[in-house]
């Protein structure tokens, strides 16, 4: 790094492949952040070899070892928190955080999510997309906030594609993928360098400076 801005520590929250959690290895890991810590809710998600071969602190926290989801959530931020992490990514976690893990850092949660939103949030946002017939698809970088709502914090960046002829999810998906690849250590860069802060006139808007 060209300042003496200390790395900012990342946590990842992942539950499947870790696609865009390599992303992020390749990026922005040990030059803008470092990442710190990466838990999964599922002992057999292949994002824990990724970070474990790289020696980043790995976690797994399956819903059935828990009470219920505010106490699975209690535990895993209080594990993040332990690693000194300051910014949460979801890259590819697929369970809805509660409370209990949002409370605890607030404004420091950023999620991908595969449409432009604020169309298609949710699940299956792709085969949603494909339902009604659009012709431009997405990707969006969101911070998640603790609002009750799905994919309703605060736009980060979004980039879109034209596929006007396109008809299946899973190849939509795949001309996606790249974008998610660039757009999520982008966003985590821009934090990290102190560039995204919230417009003063708009709750809702994220000014980046370049």
């Amino acid at each position: 790094m060209n300042d003496e801005r200390p790395r900012l520590r990342v946590g990842v929250l992942a539950s499947g492949e870790g696609t865009n959690l390599q992303a992020l290895l390749d990026t922005v890991h040990c030059n803008e952040a470092v990442v710190a810590a990466v838990a999964a809710d599922r002992p057999t998600a292949p994002a824990l070899e990724r970070a474990g071969t790289l020696g980043i602190a790995t976690g797994v926290f399956p819903r059935a070892d828990y009470e219920d989801r505010p106490a699975r959530d209690g535990a895993m931020a209080s594990w993040m928190l332990d690693h000194e992490v300051e910014l949460i990514v979801l890259a590819g976690y697929m369970a809805i955080l509660t409370s209990a893990f949002l409370s605890r850092f607030e404004g420091a949660v950023v999620n991908v999510h595969p449409s432009l939103l604020p169309a298609f949030p949710g699940i299956r946002a792709i085969e949603k997309a494909l339902d009604y017939g659009v012709k431009l698809f997405g990707v969006t970088v969101h911070f998640v906030e603790d609002d009750g709502g799905v994919d309703t914090g605060p736009v980060i960046l979004q980039r879109g594609i034209e596929l006007p002829h396109a008809t299946d999810a899973a190849e939509v998906h795949e001309q996606l993928r790249p974008i998610e690849h660039a757009l999520l250590p982008e966003a985590v860069r821009l934090i990290a360098r102190g560039a995204v802060s919230r417009d003063p006139a708009n709750a809702r808007r994220m000014l980046i400076r370049e």
